[in-house]
């Protein structure tokens, strides 16, 4: 299939790419999620992607673990951009619902998370998503899903 004579895999490659240029910007400029806590992207797959997050005191809520809402973000941006991934290059998202169950806490000295990101179903106008953030040792931290609404390009 073609769109404006670029096939289809070539333009979903182009995104991803695309993606990866943005969040190496945003690194180097020192702006953006990554750079506040440490969230970084390990893999970029057609409706799959997957982040860590190193622990830190960046991170610390009032009982000096890793605050929910840094997780949440986590878990935010891998299923984001698991939808992201998924879309065709003149249409965007924004998340409309974020849903997280938290399994066990994590310490601010703790080894990297590891969060994957998986689209579900991606429509012409919502996107669902699923993530799984995991510990050093595999062991489920966190679970959740989010609703993502679709818009054109302005």
């Amino acid at each position: 299939m073609e769109h404006n004579g670029i096939s289809a895999q070539a333009e979903v490659a182009k995104r991803i790419d695309d993606l990866r240029v943005l969040l190496e910007h945003g690194l180097a400029e020192g702006v953006g999620v990554g750079h506040s806590l440490g969230v970084r992207v390990r893999t970029l797959e057609v409706g799959r992607t997957v982040w860590t997050l190193q622990p830190s005191p960046a991170a610390a809520n009032a009982m000096f673990t890793v605050h929910g809402g840094v997780i949440a973000t986590l878990m935010d941006t891998a299923m984001g951009s698991a939808v992201y991934t998924s879309l065709p290059a003149d249409l965007f998202y924004t998340t409309l619902e974020l849903k997280v169950n938290f399994v066990r806490s994590v310490n601010l000295d703790a080894a990297a998370l590891e969060c994957v990101g998986r689209t579900v179903h991606v429509g012409r106008r919502t996107a669902t998503a699923e993530a799984q953030v995991t510990n050093s040792a595999g062991k489920l931290v966190a679970h959740g899903s989010c609703t993502c609404l679709l818009t054109a390009a302005a």
